[in-house]
C-alpha cells in the first residue's frame, strides 16, 4: 500500500511539474482565436506595472518549432536571446507561440534545439506546425493580435515597435509594411533578398541548390512533411522584403554580425537606401560577429562562451530613446 501511494505521489508531482503556466515564472499569458486557431501568447512586464498602459515591443521570433517559455527543474530559461529588463521600464514585450506548438514546455520533453517535435527521430514537428509554417500566416495572425491588444486598458497606442531576428526580421517588415499602426521597426539578422540567396550563399553546389529553386518554385503552395521546411515555406521567406522595406518612412533599425552570411545582402541593401537617400534607416555592423552574435575565430567558428546578444540589444534601447 505505501509502495503504491508512493508511486501515486510520485505521479502526481510529475504532473504538476509537467503542467507549468507562464504565471508561474512572472508572465501574464493570453489567449485569441485566429481563423479557427487557438493563439497563445506571453506579455512580459515590470513587476507591479502589469496594468500600467505603455506601448507594446512586439518580438518575432527565428525560425524553429520552440516554445516560447522553456524551463528545467533548476528553473526558467532565456526566454528572450537577450536581457529585456532595459525595455520593461517603457514597454510591455509581447511574444506569440508559434502555431501547434505549446507556449511553455518543459526541456526534457524536447528534441535537438529544443523543439517541440511529434517525431524526435526523424525532427518531424506536428502537423498543425506545418501546415501553417508560411510567412503570410505569421504576418496576417501577429497583426491580428495587435489589432486586438489594441483594446487592453494596458496598451498604450502612441508607439508600437516590432522587432524580430533572423525568420522573425522577414515577418517583422512585411507587418511593418501592412500595419499602419507599427511605429519602429527594428531588423535583426535578416536578409532583405529572401532565404534562398542565404542557401546558396551557403550550399558548395550551386547548380543543385538552383535546381532545388525551380523545384521550390513549381511547388510553390506544397507543404511537404519531411521535416524539413516545405517548399510553401522556402518560398515565402523567400520573397524579397527589399521594396517593402524601402516603400516605409518609420525609423528602421538594421543590426546584423560581419560574419553572418547576411551581412553582404545588408551591405547591398544599405547601398539602396543611401541611392534612393533614405533618412530613416540606420544599420549596425557588428565586426567579427556570427548570426546570433557570438564571436567567431580564425577558423570561423563561433565561440559561445562569448555572447554578444545585450550589447545589440542595449543599442536597440538607445536607438528607441533616439528615434521618438
Amino acid at each position: 500500500m505505501k509502495k503504491i501511494l508512493f508511486l501515486m505521489l510520485l505521479i502526481s508531482k510529475n504532473y504538476a511539474l509537467a503542467q507549468k503556466k507562464p504565471e508561474d515564472f512572472g508572465y501574464k499569458s493570453m489567449s485569441f482565436k485566429f481563423q479557427d486557431d487557438r493563439v497563445d501568447l506571453i506579455i512580459i512586464s515590470r513587476k507591479g506595472e502589469e496594468k500600467m498602459a505603455k506601448p507594446l515591443f512586439f518580438f518575432c521570433q527565428g525560425s524553429l518549432p520552440r516554445p516560447v517559455v522553456i524551463y528545467d527543474e533548476k528553473g526558467l530559461f532565456g526566454t528572450l536571446p537577450f536581457n529585456e529588463t532595459g525595455f520593461l521600464d517603457d514597454y510591455h514585450i509581447v511574444i506569440v507561440a508559434k502555431p501547434s506548438i505549446p507556449i511553455i514546455a518543459n526541456s526534457n520533453t524536447l528534441g535537438d534545439n529544443f523543439m517541440y517535435l511529434k517525431d524526435k527521430e526523424k525532427s518531424i514537428p506536428p502537423k498543425g506546425y506545418t501546415d501553417r509554417n508560411y510567412l503570410d500566416y505569421y504576418v496576417f495572425r501577429n497583426n491580428f493580435i495587435i489589432k486586438q491588444l489594441g483594446k487592453e486598458r494596458f496598451v498604450n497606442k502612441s508607439k508600437l515597435i516590432v522587432a524580430g531576428h533572423s525568420e522573425g526580421s522577414t515577418i517583422a517588415a512585411k507587418m511593418a509594411s501592412l500595419n499602419p499602426k507599427i511605429t519602429h521597426l527594428i531588423y535583426s539578422g535578416g536578409n532583405p533578398f529572401g532565404r534562398i540567396v542565404n542557401i546558396l550563399s551557403e550550399e558548395k553546389n550551386k547548380k543543385e541548390t538552383l535546381n532545388y529553386w525551380k523545384e521550390v518554385v513549381e511547388n510553390a503552395n506544397t507543404i511537404n512533411y519531411n521535416g524539413g521546411d516545405t517548399f510553401k515555406a522556402t518560398y515565402s521567406f523567400s520573397l524579397p522584403q527589399s521594396e517593402n522595406l524601402l516603400q516605409l518612412k518609420i525609423p528602421i533599425l538594421f543590426t546584423y554580425g560581419s560574419k553572418d552570411v547576411v551581412a553582404n545582402y545588408n551591405d547591398l541593401f544599405q547601398i539602396e537606401v543611401i541611392r534612393d537617400r533614405k533618412q530613416n534607416f540606420t544599420f549596425l555592423n557588428y565586426e567579427g560577429l556570427e548570426h546570433n552574435f557570438f564571436s567567431v575565430n580564425e577558423n570561423n567558428e563561433a565561440n559561445y562562451e562569448m555572447e554578444n546578444w545585450d550589447k545589440v540589444a542595449n543599442y536597440w534601447l538607445v536607438w528607441l530613446k533616439n528615434n521618438k
